[in-house]
């Protein structure tokens, strides 16, 4: 299965874009924002949790990493609700599932193979940080070798410096309205930049919340394997 799996292009996709397909997991569906593979995958999705639905136990050979959307997520080592950072390292397993429902941004094998960290951050009680024009605040979620994932926090009418990410740039609008000279994006809204892009982000009136990932893509990722 593939899907926007050409890492050299730009995607957008808006929540008017959503197209939810049921999973092999009765009450799990999922929002395939990329993926290579067929149901193991290097695999960038939304994914909806009824209440109720739940997996087995099983063991994440890629990786996992997961940011609560919505509502209270959980498996055998605790309750994670909206706001909350995972990524469960690969080879580590688990039994998820969810009482009242939910919905994840989950991403499968794109971890460094020397990436072993185990980390549950909440947000909610997280400090953030000045960003680097007057506006912004950053919430770092993980770095490791290059590759950083970051809440930040627009403020209205926040202008930001052209600027190229050599290795990429993947971005879901959480909260407000994303802007950039190609184009708005509301909540909801995920983008993919390529490795070498440019833009010159900025928001309007309403401000905006976004999750950030740099670095990531033509890193030498577990995952890479199901694209070559």
């Amino acid at each position: 299965m593939q899907v926007n799996n050409d890492f050299s292009q730009r995607v957008v996709v808006r929540p008017s874009d959503y197209r939810f397909v049921a999973s092999p997991l009765a009450g799990v569906s999922r929002m395939m924002l990329d993926r290579a593979g067929a149901e193991v995958a290097r695999a960038t999705s939304i994914v909806r949790y009824s209440a109720g639905a739940g997996y087995t136990s099983h063991r994440h050979d890629g990786g996992e990493e997961i940011f609560v959307l919505e509502g209270i997520f959980s498996d055998e080592h605790g309750d994670y609700p909206a706001g909350t950072y995972l990524r469960n390292p690969p080879g580590s397993s688990h039994q998820p599932f969810s009482r009242d429902g939910c919905t994840l941004l989950v991403k499968l094998w794109q971890f460094a193979a020397d990436d072993t960290t185990q980390l549950v951050k909440q947000t909610a009680s997280a400090s953030w940080y000045q960003g680097m024009v007057p506006g912004l605040s950053v919430l770092p979620l993980h770095e490791h070798d290059g590759i950083n994932t970051a809440l930040v926090r627009w403020a209205p009418n926040t202008q930001f410096n052209p600027h190229t990410h050599p290795g990429g740039e993947e971005i879901l609008v959480l909260e407000g309205l994303f802007c950039d000279e190609h184009g708005e994006y509301p909540a909801g809204s995920w983008l993919r930049n390529p490795r070498y892009s440019t833009h010159s982000p900025f928001t309007r009136e309403e401000g905006a919340l976004i999750y950030v990932k740099t670095g990531h893509l033509g890193a030498n990722l577990l995952g890479d394997r199901f694209i070559e």
